[in-house]
């Protein structure tokens, strides 16, 4: 006989006292610490515990007693659902004191090493409309949303555009207005949308990887260029005339994209990096600018999303990097040669290294487009690339600047910066607790002397952090 699962508490009139991970509030009741979203400190509510284990739990809250007065009203419809933007119910300047927070908490609990006064976290000018790139998701199993279920009616629509609903794959919240993005991206997907709904185009079913429609990725950028890449799935020559129908008529409703690409994915996940772009109307290109420089942007290129903020990054980096024209600099996990270029005025050389062959070819093309001749770039994984023996080829470097992945650097390429011993390091990171680990790890050579937190992502959880290392 299957045991039977034990109920559940409900934790009744429970006031909300601070912000956690993951964009969830916090409350400590006895020793549990439980983990609550889409409220925010002060709220006065009952908590239904949906997953507890023996010091913490998850719970949803399933009753309002009291709202704070720290609540913000969401501005968007979807908020709550869609999963995205989860601290629209905190005002902008609540949400950058606890990044603010967030980053001191993981810098001297988990470095626990000497820290100077973190500096005031720069805050996003722009908080809504702020992205240039979005992705969203064909499905033809849309979400139905809790106020839709109560109305217990059959849908005649049930093919969607948006995006995934968290915890099911298969399912696709349908979008009708995002705040992410500027609004050509609500345009072109509504248009879309309802092209295919009039003339019975198929949605993919994301379990059995049938139907045509599969995803959208809208780019824009500050030159006022406009990228559309569709991805689709095509089974025969028919088909391929009906998905270009669909292009010719985004084409002639939307003239102000300058590059319309597509891409035919029958596989069953949805990456296309191995896959070919094909150019259907205009360039297979777009162009960012930044202080003069021009930036390359190919559809599989990557490019920090929040392109204002990506600019006062990239100056802090170059401040705290502290280069007079002499310096050999390091820029490791280097991407599309962004900062690296970004800093080459100011440097006798900069090398840069990155994992992605494609992202170091267009890292060639930006400094060539730029006139810089001061730039090196490899290809290849970083902790086999930078070895002793590069450094002994191509030299010692003065600066290192670094921007690994969420999860920090490998043991192997700390060891070689050690070795390496350049008299600066600019560690800038999206993962302080990450970050927080591997300034530990660089602690016996090095000391931190400058932090300074910068918001990239408004209405979420995510910070960057720079932090600058002088050698002791």
């Amino acid at each position: 006989m299957a045991r039977k699962k034990k109920a559940l508490p409900l934790l009744e009139k429970v006031t909300i006292t601070g912000v956690a991970a993951e964009g969830k509030a916090i409350v400590k009741i006895d020793d549990l610490v439980v983990f609550v979203p889409y409220v925010v400190p002060g709220d006065v509510v009952d908590l239904q515990v949906k997953r507890k284990k023996n010091k913490y739990a998850e719970a949803e809250a399933v009753h309002f007693h009291e709202y704070s007065s720290l609540r913000a009203k969401p501005f968007c419809e979807h908020y709550g659902v869609c999963g995205g933007c989860k601290w629209q119910v905190l005002p902008y300047s609540e949400q950058i004191k606890y990044k603010q927070q967030q980053v001191e908490d993981n810098l001297r609990r988990i470095g626990k090493i000497e820290l100077p006064e973190v500096s005031p976290i720069l805050g996003s000018e722009k908080t809504e409309l702020y992205r240039n790139k979005l992705e969203f998701t064909f499905s033809n199993k849309r979400w139905l949303t809790y106020e839709e279920v109560k109305q217990d009616v059959k849908y005649d629509q049930m093919n969607a555009v948006g995006f995934h609903i968290p915890g099911a794959f298969d399912k696709v919240l349908a979008i009708e207005k995002c705040w992410l993005q500027d609004d050509i991206a609500n345009r072109l997907r509504n248009a879309i949308r309802d092209y295919a709904y009039e003339h019975n185009y198929s949605f993919i079913n994301l379990r059995n990887h049938e139907g045509m429609l599969r995803n959208m990725i809208v780019r824009t950028s500050s030159t006022g260029e406009l990228m559309l890449i569709l991805i689709c799935k095509i089974e025969n020559d028919e088909e391929m005339k009906l998905f270009k129908q669909l292009l010719q008529y985004v084409a002639d409703s939307f003239p102000e994209i300058t590059s319309l690409l597509y891409v035919v994915n029958n596989k069953c996940n949805d990456t296309i990096n191995d896959l070919d772009v094909h150019v259907f109307k205009g360039n297979d290109h777009i162009f960012e600018e930044m202080e003069g420089l021009r930036f390359k942007i190919g559809p599989k290129s990557f490019y920090q999303t929040n392109s204002e903020q990506a600019y006062n990054l990239y100056k802090i980096t170059r401040n705290f990097a502290g280069l007079t024209g002499n310096e050999l600099v390091y820029d490791l996990y280097t991407g599309t040669g962004t900062i690296a270029n970004f800093v080459a005025s100011k440097a006798r050389q900069v090398i840069g290294i990155e994992y992605v062959p494609e992202a170091i070819e267009d890292a060639k093309v930006n400094a060539g487009i730029n006139g810089i001749n001061n730039a090196l770039f490899f290809a290849g994984d970083m902790k086999d690339m930078l070895t002793q023996e590069f450094i002994n080829e191509y030299g010692r470097p003065d600066v290192i600047i670094t921007d690994p992945p969420r999860a920090g650097m490998h043991q192997d390429v700390v060891d070689v910066i050690l070795f390496a011993e350049p008299q600066r390091i600019v560690y800038v990171s999206c993962n302080p607790a990450t970050q927080a680990r591997d300034l530990q790890l660089l602690d016996p050579k090095y000391k931190v002397t400058a932090v300074q937190p910068v918001d990239m992502f408004p209405h979420t959880h995510h910070v960057e952090n720079v932090v600058l290392l002088e050698r002791r």
